[in-house]
């Protein structure tokens, strides 16, 4: 992981940074301790990269259009 908080990353590092320690932990080689401290590690970007999905999800709109097929601005998608 890198020295960046994890409140700090982008979705794109934390993801890279979880899917590093899962690897990681997958290959079963790293010692007890270091284990502990990778899975909460995994934990806290897990819930990094849900919160910025479910920010993500928020701002999506659906494109209103006028009869002529032109935008004219947005509405918030159904459900979200």
């Amino acid at each position: 992981m890198t020295g960046k908080p994890v409140s700090e990353m982008s979705f794109e590092e934390a993801m890279a940074a979880l899917e590093a320690a899962v690897t990681a932990l997958e290959r079963g080689d790293v010692p007890l301790e270091e284990s502990i401290t990778l899975s909460e590690q995994a934990a806290t970007l897990k819930r990094h990269c849900e919160k910025k999905l479910k920010e993500a999800e928020e701002k999506v709109a659906q494109i209103v259009l006028d009869a002529n097929g032109n935008p004219t601005g947005t509405t918030p998608v159904e459900g979200m």
